[in-house]
């Protein structure tokens, strides 16, 4: 104990003192709960708002998703940092990921794994020298800014024997051709569902592991964010 330190009396401990050593004994409980749900949703599970369209027509703007982060790895409490590889992302599956561009957290369809090789021909994917199947579905408007909407074709690719929903937008200039590349190891080709408005692996590359976060598998809320604000209770729980 140094002479400052041992030099103080009671009548030294100064008002700002006692009610910060009340507030952390009055609120414990509270201060524990913080401490555990920042481990809970770092380690075990999230949740992720859906902002834009590009993943229409499966997830729409003003869905929140529930993440499964401990669908591939454990990782460090409070850190992205994996340490167990636990299981092996498959094609089809539904990540979120921290863009290898600018780290902002993105989610999109995983269509490509280590070793594929993977090709666009008129916005259609072959996989390993095998086109995928599509089936259109119809017509549907599509939001593009204030007051304006476009058409959206909307179909069913089966990608991994299963089906999902993918959208083009053919008014839309937009990358619907690359020719093969192959997927490097431990990465990841993925795209958004709204083939025609989404920055994937297009544009931002291929997805190294690491930077993967969890799995979406259920919408847990959704409201109209770009009509009148009220909730869609018909897509809660949905399953990706």
């Amino acid at each position: 104990m140094n002479q400052a330190a041992a030099g103080r009396s009671i009548g030294d401990i100064t008002p700002h003192e006692d009610g910060m050593k009340d507030l952390l004994k009055n609120n414990r409980g509270f201060l524990l709960f913080l401490i555990c749900f920042g481990f809970f949703r770092t380690a075990i599970a999230d949740w992720n708002p859906i902002p834009s369209g590009s993943m229409r027509p499966t997830l729409l703007e003003g869905d929140v998703v529930l993440v499964n982060r401990l669908a591939y790895d454990v990782k460090l409490p409070l850190t992205d940092i994996p340490v167990v590889h636990i299981g092996d992302p498959a094609r089809g599956d539904v990540v979120t990921f921290s863009s290898p561009r600018d780290g902002t957290r993105l989610i999109k369809r995983i269509v490509g794994l280590p070793g594929d090789t993977v090709a666009m021909r008129n916005g259609e994917l072959i996989i390993n020298g095998e086109p995928l199947r599509y089936a259109v579905v119809g017509v549907a408007a599509e939001p593009a800014g204030k007051d304006h909407e476009i058409d959206a074709v909307r179909a069913t690719e089966t990608l991994a024997g299963r089906d999902h929903a993918v959208q083009f937008l053919p008014s839309v200039q937009a990358l619907r051709d690359f020719s093969p590349v192959t997927v490097p190891a431990d990465s990841y080709l993925v795209l958004g569902d709204n083939r025609d408005n989404s920055a994937d692996s297009r544009f931002i590359g291929f997805i190294p592991r690491h930077l993967l976060i969890g799995k979406a598998h259920h919408i847990l809320v959704s409201a109209d964010i770009l009509g009148n604000w009220m909730p869609r209770l018909e897509r809660i729980a949905q399953a990706l």
